[in-house]
């Protein structure tokens, strides 16, 4: 005979749904409403607003004067644009729950995402450390195109990421404050917290994906591909990237480090930290002939790249012409960070 569990709360751990907004103010209402909406119980909702110059906050205030549901809510603004890993982060230290749910401004939580994704993560005894569900892909008018699945996470070991990373989007993802406790908060500069918070998931208890589609993932938002009418916007962007892709490699280094497995992940990254560095030498430089000697000195990176790399500090007026005759295209036949075309 089995013997009950005395704790009821044991089978409906505290959860945290974490709202980061930053310049919604036409969409977020609907992400807010969504995270109300939720039907798990009991929820911390904490809705965070990273320093917007528009009407973001002031949305939130007022849906949120009119709210009188179950759920715990907070609501608070940063007096400075963090950007999203540090404010995820310090999202992550003031939550009370367990498992943590990322939730974009521009996204919409189904009602019962937590729920179900609680109920896999109690199924799977509570031991992985994120846990990634499917999407519907949305547009800017909320019509639905499809369902986006991800990469298998089940069993996902450190030697096939070290081969290649899985393809995912962090917008579904849940992770246990564990991840937190164990290695600290997200350094600050990355633009994304999807890699670097999968690759502490499977340097612990690893991660889990649930083939439900629980989030409307909306084309167009913060990640999307950013198209640049000069050269000047282009390379102004590329130093803007390559110091975050830099921030996002020295963060998996750090974590690696701190788990005991570093040495497989530095191998893994060796060529990305030699593309990141390759590329701000380039783009700090102005020198021809010093130019030519890192292009030929930089043999971890890919040929054509340091061609192209080149070809902007040298040529810049030809190469300006044709980033100028791209974006005139573009503006007809765009796609999206997903790769979708643009509506």
């Amino acid at each position: 005979m089995s013997v009950p569990d005395s704790s009821a709360a044991s089978d409906r751990p505290l959860v945290s749904m974490l709202v980061a907004c930053y310049e919604q103010e036409h969409v977020v209402e609907h992400a807010v409403r969504s995270a109300l909406a939720q039907t798990y119980s009991p929820l911390e909702i904490i809705i965070s607003d990273d320093g917007s110059s528009d009407s973001t906050f002031a949305q939130i205030r007022r849906i949120m004067d009119a709210y009188t549901g179950p759920h715990r809510v907070e609501i608070r603004q940063n007096t400075r644009n963090e950007g999203i890993s540090a404010h995820f982060s310090r999202l992550a230290k003031l939550a009370q729950g367990e498992l943590l749910f990322v939730a974009a401004g521009d996204d919409i939580s189904e009602p019962q995402r937590c729920d179900r994704v609680v109920a896999h993560w109690l199924a799977k005894n509570r031991q992985v450390d994120l846990i990634a569900t499917d999407l519907f892909d949305v547009d800017d008018q909320n019509i639905v195109h499809g369902v986006i699945t991800h990469t298998a996470l089940d069993h996902y070991a450190l030697d096939q990421w070290c081969l290649a990373r899985p393809w995912l989007v962090g917008a579904s993802h849940v992770w246990t404050k564990t991840l937190f406790e164990r290695f600290g908060p997200m350094q600050q500069g990355a633009l994304a917290e999807d890699q670097i918070m999968l690759l502490r998931a499977i340097l612990s208890g690893g991660a889990s994906t649930l083939h439900e589609p629980l989030v409307q993932w909306r084309r167009g938002g913060l990640s999307s591909k950013r198209r640049h009418s000069s050269l000047k916007g282009l390379i102004e962007h590329m130093r803007r990237g390559n110091q975050a892709g830099l921030a996002t490699l020295e963060q998996h280094a750090m974590d690696a480090h701190s788990a005991g497995r570093a040495k497989p992940v530095l191998a893994a990254l060796a060529d990305q930290f030699a593309r990141v560095r390759y590329t701000d030498a380039m783009l700090r430089n102005d020198s021809k002939n010093r130019s030519l000697r890192i292009t030929w000195n930089a043999r971890g990176v890919p040929l054509g790249y340091r061609l192209r790399l080149l070809g902007y500090t040298q040529l810049p007026w030809l190469y300006d012409f044709f980033i100028r005759m791209k974006g005139r295209i573009h503006l007809r036949h765009g796609s999206d960070a997903a790769g979708r075309p643009a509506k």
